[in-house]
């Protein structure tokens, strides 16, 4: 039988997702996601465009080849070699951050002088590091996925329940933030007091995630009177996690106790 795929392969427009962790649309979409290998998924609206079967590639959109990036996407399976690739440091460009920002009204280099963040390039490999607290795929690049079942593992060991709350995000996941709660009345200022730009949040790294525990809301500051909170404030470091928000955070974005990145020691640290 063959090894099921768990890593993400990511270019600017498709993703190629391991069919096994697809939910199925209808009963035809089930009768194929049981047959295929990986699919690929439209990264601006989540549409699956082709399914990649023993047999070869099934599309499931009209006129497939005339797709945005569907190129792209298969040589990067045909590198990949079955999920051979390394879940390795390779980035794509983040040359297209600028038009996404210009529908939002955002002009990049003054946000980035404003703020301090920097520009976020999107992985080209991730690695599956489990699911989250919804049962969805969590996606990191493969030494944070390592780093993150080990410290949910020792936090488990010590009676303390963490649960991941979101991983991995697209630049185009990012925007659509924005568009809902644009769409909801919400002002731009008011938004980015939550959420980077698209471009600049660190979920775009593939090496930050938000984490809850049982029973408590996610992404609320009440996290920060939990149990779990306080085993991370005393172990996260051990396992090369840090809170990237706290108060008083010179990037203007709310104190977020639940936002942690994977910041592996450089040489000669502890």
């Amino acid at each position: 039988m063959r090894p099921l795929a768990r890593t993400l392969l990511n270019t600017p427009d498709v993703e190629l997702w391991p069919a096994w962790l697809l939910r199925a649309h209808g009963n035809a979409d089930a009768r194929i996601l049981s047959r295929a290998t990986r699919v690929l998924r439209r990264k601006r609206d989540g549409r699956y465009m082709a399914a990649v079967l023993d047999e070869g590639l099934m599309p499931l959109v009209p006129r497939l080849r005339r797709e945005p990036g569907v190129e792209d996407a298969l040589d990067l399976l045909d590198a990949a070699a079955g999920d051979d690739i390394a879940a390795g440091a390779a980035q794509l460009p983040p040359d297209r951050v600028g038009h996404r920002l210009e529908a939002l009204g955002i002009e990049a280099a003054a946000y980035a002088g404003r703020t301090g963040l920097a520009l976020v390039a999107e992985p080209v490999v991730l690695a599956l590091a489990g699911f989250d607290r919804y049962r969805r795929p969590l996606w990191l690049l493969a030494d944070a996925a390592r780093a993150w079942r080990r410290m949910h593992a020792s936090a488990a060991q010590d009676g303390v329940a963490l649960d991941a709350i979101s991983g991995y995000r697209s630049h185009d996941y990012q925007l659509g933030i924005f568009e809902r709660k644009r769409a909801r009345g919400l002002e731009i200022d008011a938004i980015l007091a939550v959420n980077a730009a698209p471009g600049f949040s660190e979920h775009h790294s593939g090496q930050a995630l938000d984490i809850g525990t049982p029973g408590e809301p996610p992404a609320e500051e009440s996290f920060e009177g939990t149990d779990a909170f306080a085993w991370l404030s005393r172990h996260a470091r051990e396992h090369g996690f840090a809170m990237s928000y706290p108060r008083g955070n010179p990037h203007g974005i709310v104190h977020e106790p639940w936002h942690w990145r994977y910041r592996p020691a450089g040489p000669g640290e502890a």
